[in-house]
């Protein structure tokens, strides 16, 4: 029995829902793409790769602290691997950091970014650890390695770094929005 892993559903779901001009395909063979979305027409597409991350927010110290609660809406961690990346056919990864807001219903955050942006960033390592903050107005971060004083920055919406600001591809659609477009 095939099914698909509960990250693809979740951006699968999502993608139905909001686009409504587009198709959302799953392939029957692992390839590096976990769905393909096209136009109403199949035309165009885009392939995905989709990661998954629970939220850390809720069940590691110390981000139960007070601060943490207060400023953050989810904390999400991933490992990849630069060979995993490099060989990627997809056009987009797609990170989704699911959290609980304040009526402590899910809450999905996506980060859409392609292979190649990834790579830029994050360098000639063998493996990213990487761990994504989004606080509760609207920011994104890379917190991998920040000592507790830049964590709490964090989560006050204070921290300053271009490097680690990952904001610009937190729920950007733009990509799929073109596809969605009516001919």
């Amino acid at each position: 029995m095939f099914t698909i892993h509960e990250g693809e559903y979740l951006v699968g779901s999502y993608i139905e829902y909001n686009f409504k001009n587009t198709h959302v395909w799953i392939p029957s063979k692992d390839s590096g793409v976990d769905l393909l979305i096209s136009d109403a027409f199949n035309k165009k597409s885009v392939s995905l790769q989709v990661k998954f991350s629970k939220d850390y927010l809720e069940t590691h110290p110390p981000y139960r602290y007070d601060i943490f609660q207060k400023g953050l809406l989810s904390c999400g961690w991933f490992k990849l691997s630069r060979n995993n990346i490099e060989s990627s056919r997809a056009d987009f990864w797609v990170f989704i950091i699911c959290g609980a807001n304040e009526k402590n219903m899910m809450n999905m955050q996506y980060l859409i970014i392609d292979p190649v942006t990834l790579m830029k960033i994050y360098g000639n390592v063998k493996t990213y650890w990487i761990y994504f903050w989004v606080t509760k107005k609207g920011k994104c971060w890379d917190t991998r390695g920040l000592n507790k004083s830049d964590q709490i920055l964090v989560a006050n919406n204070t921290f300053k770094s271009k490097q680690r600001d990952f904001t610009s591809f937190l729920n950007n659609w733009n990509k799929l929005e073109e596809l969605n477009k009516k001919r």
